[in-house]
């Protein structure tokens, strides 16, 4: 985003390498290109839409703009080889939309290994789960995918229909609400079905009230910044899976009241 052009293929492959190989073999996941909405790039200008993130952005550019992606694609793969990497697509609104990219994705792969390049072979392919649509569906995206991650800032404004950006619905920006909590377990229910794994961007979860709800649904890893690691990671030891489940059964079936849930959750906690 401080760029004056797009990145070259190489550019993008000496970043993912370096990151891959800092991280000595553990887990990288990255998000294909995800611009639109509240995200520009001053040297690649999009169409004015009177509701920037209902419209062109992140995966439908990708896959419109496919020079683009490929490009991002094949740098992925070539780095594939210095660590653990996950690639995950954005915005995914249909499967069919996830078997594009995907498509695309093998298609590269296919030319980067004819030409002699070496791709490893311990490569998932995931998903961001951010529109309901793709929450409801969750059963079947996980036949289809190697692992989701809950973008629940999106997630929440689409299925309130409340602009995060917007003051005046600020109120309508609920991570406890009901409704959020049965998308979310929705997901993370369906991922484990297929043996799959589930974890979360966004501020929810490195949110206190949020994280034993979390737990008791069983999300698999939390993605939060730096300053809330700590935090939270000392209010997980006091928690017992058993009894959250329990508390989840319970907040999901609330009478659709963010404010009962948090009281829900602050009572549990005060309690241990």
């Amino acid at each position: 985003m401080d760029s004056s052009e797009l990145p070259s293929e190489d550019d993008q492959f000496e970043a993912y390498k370096a990151v891959l190989e800092g991280m000595s073999g553990k887990p990288v996941v990255v998000r294909t290109m995800d611009i639109g909405g509240d995200k520009k790039l001053p040297y690649l200008p999009l169409p004015e839409e009177m509701n920037p993130f209902l419209g062109y952005r992140a995966i439908r550019i990708s896959l419109d703009r496919d020079d683009i992606f490929r490009t991002q694609l094949r740098a992925l793969l070539r780095a594939s080889n210095y660590g653990k990497l996950r690639i995950m697509f954005p915005m995914i609104a249909t499967v069919a939309e996830f078997r594009q990219a995907k498509g695309i994705l093998e298609e590269e792969r296919a030319k980067l290994i004819a030409n002699g390049q070496a791709v490893s072979d311990d490569l998932q392919v995931g998903m961001m789960v951010e529109i309901p649509a793709s929450a409801v569906l969750a059963n079947q995206f996980a036949k289809e995918v190697d692992f989701f991650s809950i973008g629940t800032n999106d997630l929440i404004q689409y299925t309130m229909a409340a602009d995060r950006m917007n003051e005046r619905v600020s109120y309508l920006y609920q991570p406890y609400n009901p409704a959020i909590l049965r998308l979310v377990k929705n997901v993370i229910d369906a991922s484990h079905k297929e043996g799959k794994w589930t974890g979360m961007c966004g501020e929810a979860a490195g949110d206190s009230i949020m994280a034993p709800l979390l737990v008791g649904m069983g999300l698999d890893e939390f993605s939060m910044s730096a300053t809330s690691v700590l935090r939270v990671r000392s209010l997980m030891k006091r928690l017992d899976t058993t009894e959250l489940a329990d508390l989840v059964e319970t907040a999901v079936n609330v009478n659709t009241s963010n404010e009962e849930n948090q009281k829900l959750v602050e009572d549990y906690m005060s309690n241990l």
